[in-house]
Order: structure tokens, then C-alpha cells, then sequence
């Protein structure tokens, strides 16, 4: 019988992951698969999830938000572990997952992982860390970070708009620059996001991004005038296409670097990035997914 490694983060959204593992491990066992947990701790050091993995494994399967694939998928590369994943979207944000289609519902997302073919699909790298959907800088993008896990875990995007709120008088413009073979960017902005993926926040931001084109798609809100920006955000919250807006730059490129000395972190799907100056790359097919639409 083959086996699934399946990876688990227990504090995720809601904790409802728990009460839904036996489900899981029935309809595995219906495919003749034999799940073999991994539950992640605090205390627990990641990589040891994968020192048994070998040629009698089928695929790893991830149960979390953004984050958490995230981390498995980084520790996937540091092992060389080359096996497809599937996800089972139960973080608190879960805009990947979204992105490319899997059910909420955790036993249609695994049927829907058990009934697909791996398509092999681009991963960003910042610096020497992996990301599957957004990396970004500016301001809010640290408000995932300053959230209190348990605030988080019980409040659910909720948690994310108090602390999004608090930091509403820090709304000052930033410096940075930014260098690709695409396009250029010397001057002031206020947000940047980099999208292997196409969501943030649960907003379609980066609509033409494809998981599958070998590049990245780049979105700076440069520093304008208020009722540009309002005009901006209202854009957003519509889904409506934001190029041709004012004060937006949107480009795609397969590499870029970004230089800043302000007093701003990076951010990776929710967690902390690397320090400035970064580079940012997209490395083509670079994962085996299972359940893509």
C-alpha cells in the first residue's frame, strides 16, 4: 500500500482540521492509501516530517493556510523531497488554495486531490526562501505578523482588519527602489505586492497572474493624492482591473531586486520575510501540485 505523508497544522483557522481526520484518513484509505500524520508543533522542528519519505510515498498532503505551505514546501526543497502536494485549505487566509480552486469542504478537497493528475507549477523565491502565493512590503503588509496567534486563531480575518485598523496612523509614504529587465521603479510608493498567485486579503488583485508562465506579477500603489488612492481601494474591493489606474504601476517579470532603507520588513504569505535588499525571482515549475482547475 502506498503511503501520504500528511502534514497538519492543528491551529490553523479554526482548529477544525482535528475533528476532521478520520474523514480524512477514510476516504484515503478508499484509494488504498495509508495517511502517515505529521502534526505540527511549536516545539517541533518541521523537517522532521520528511526523514522518512521515500519512494513508497504517493504524495504530501498540507492541511493549513498560506503560511503553512509555505514552510512545508521550503522544507520540501531543503530535503529534496520531489513528491506532488495537495492542500486542504483551513488557515486563516487560504488566498492559494482559492486561487486555483479547492473546496473549502475538506472531504470534497481531498477527493478532488485523489481524482487529479500533478501539474507542475512556478514557486516565487525571496532571497533563499520559497513562497507559493505573495510577497510584499509597504505599509499593513507586517499586520499578520504583529497579530497575536491566539487572537488570530479565534477571530479569523477579523483579527487581521483590528490590527490593520491600529495601524492606520503609520499611512506615510516609503522610498524604494526597484530594478528588473522589465520595468523600474525609483521613488515613493505606499504598498508592494510580488504575486506568484492572484489574491491577497481575499481580493483579486493580480488577475492575470498564471502559476504556469514562468513569471511573477508586480503591483506597486505609489504615493499619491488621497482621492487617488480612495478611487484605488474601491477599485480593489469591486474586483474591477486596476491597470490604467492612478498611481498604480502593474508589470510582470521573471526577476527583480528591491533596495529600501526605511524602517519596513518584508512579508511572505503572512510570515516575515527577509531583510532589504531582497531579490525576488520566479523559478518555473518548480512544484508538483495536485487539484489545480
Amino acid at each position: 500500500m502506498k503511503k501520504v505523508k500528511f502534514i497538519y497544522n492543528p491551529y490553523s483557522g479554526e482548529s477544525s482540521i482535528a475533528s476532521r481526520l478520520d474523514d480524512i484518513v477514510k476516504i484515503h484509505q478508499k484509494k488504498k492509501l495509508a495517511i502517515v500524520p505529521y502534526r505540527i508543533d511549536f516545539n517541533c522542528d518541521l523537517n522532521d516530517a520528511f526523514f522518512d519519505v521515500d519512494k513508497s510515498y504517493e504524495y504530501i498532503l498540507v492541511a493549513g493556510g498560506d503560511g503553512t505551505v509555505d514552510n512545508v514546501v521550503n522544507c520540501m526543497k531543503e530535503n529534496n523531497v520531489d513528491l506532488p502536494i495537495g492542500i486542504l485549505p483551513v488557515g486563516t487566509a487560504n488566498d492559494f488554495a482559492k486561487f486555483i480552486g479547492m473546496p473549502q469542504d475538506v472531504e470534497e478537497a481531498c477527493k478532488k486531490i485523489l481524482n487529479s493528475k500533478a501539474r507542475p507549477i512556478d514557486v516565487g523565491k525571496i532571497n533563499d526562501k520559497y513562497f507559493i502565493n505573495v510577497a510584499s512590503t509597504g505599509l499593513f503588509t507586517d499586520v499578520s505578523q504583529k497579530t497575536d496567534v491566539n487572537l488570530k486563531n479565534t477571530m479569523g480575518k477579523l483579527a487581521y482588519y483590528i490590527k490593520g485598523i491600529e495601524q492606520l496612523p503609520n499611512f506615510r509614504s516609503l522610498k524604494i527602489k526597484v530594478t528588473s529587465e522589465n520595468c523600474t521603479f525609483d521613488g515613493d510608493m505606499y504598498l508592494m505586492l510580488v504575486f506568484n498567485g492572484q489574491t491577497a486579503g481575499n481580493l483579486k488583485l493580480a488577475y492575470k497572474a498564471s502559476v504556469e508562465d514562468g513569471m511573477l506579477d508586480v503591483i506597486i500603489i505609489k504615493a499619491c493624492m488621497i482621492k487617488d488612492i480612495a478611487a484605488l481601494l474601491i477599485k480593489m474591493l469591486r474586483g474591477e482591473h486596476l491597470e490604467g489606474s492612478s498611481g498604480l504601476l502593474y508589470f510582470k517579470t521573471d526577476k527583480l531586486h528591491i533596495e529600501c532603507n526605511e524602517d519596513i520588513v518584508t512579508d511572505i504569505d503572512g510570515e516575515r520575510g527577509p531583510d532589504f535588499p531582497v531579490t525576488i525571482e520566479c523559478e518555473k515549475n518548480a512544484l508538483k501540485l495536485l487539484g489545480v482547475n
